[in-house]
């Protein structure tokens, strides 16, 4: 048992002054390290996945400014919003596949629960208003809360929120449209929206479609809790 899990986080990227830069929002380092876990951010080199599954204890899959492209769920057409960072994708596919077969915990966040769909064969919207009928807001400020969830009975994040009904965060303009094959919708917002999912085929496979690295509720500290203790066994 590891008693402090190293927890791979995957980068996102930006151009700075010309030149291309990992970033990575300091909260996401602080929830994993608040709640017992090492924070071990991850390159986008595919040389090294396996050297990273070798390390790790756990994956979190974070969110950002990019989006899946749809060829990789098996759309053509390319809504004009989407965009795309190929490289940070093809890692984060390539070592969520890894992960999932080791059968580590995996935890995404946002765009990371997104891509745990198509890693597992989903499908996601392309752009929740022009699909959803009269949508929320999904695009808000990350630190405060915007709309509530109504969590599932009987899943894992029930169990561990143990609340039916909560507020959370938002930040984005996609959203899973087809669950993967034996996923389980665990929170859906007002509209519709599906807000978690989780994978009863792994020990721990569960993604949100909000921003719990913010903890504006004690709930989003419990789910980190729980994900660093998965990753301790």
């Amino acid at each position: 048992m590891a008693q402090y899990p190293l927890i791979g986080i995957t980068f996102d990227t930006q151009a700075f002054n010309d030149y291309p830069w990992y970033a990575l929002r300091k909260n996401y380092c602080t929830a994993i390290a608040d709640a017992g876990g090492i924070p071990f951010p991850l390159t986008h080199d595919l040389r090294l996945t396996d050297k990273y599954i070798s390390l790790i204890n756990g994956l979190m899959i974070t969110g950002g400014e990019h989006d899946v492209d749809p060829l990789l769920y098996g759309v053509r057409e390319r809504h004009p919003t989407v965009n795309l960072k190929p490289h940070r994708t093809a890692f984060e596919m390539e070592i969520a596949r890894a992960a999932l077969k080791k059968n580590l915990p995996v935890f995404g966040i946002c765009g990371g629960q997104q891509l745990i769909n198509v890693v597992l064969g989903g499908t996601l919207i392309q752009h929740i208003p022009d699909e959803v009928p009269q949508p929320l807001e999904h695009v808000k400020t990350r630190h405060l809360p915007c709309h509530t969830i109504q969590v599932a009975r009987e899943t894992l994040l029930h169990q561990i929120v143990e609340k039916e009904e909560f507020s959370v965060n938002s930040g984005h303009h996609q959203a899973i449209k087809e669950v993967a094959p034996g996923v389980i919708i665990n929170a859906v917002a007002p509209d519709g929206v599906i807000e978690g999912i989780e994978s009863p085929a792994y020990r721990f496979c569960l993604g949100v479609q909000w921003h719990p690295e913010f903890i504006i509720t004690p709930h989003d500290a419990s789910i980190f809790q729980a994900f660093i203790e998965a990753s301790r066994e």
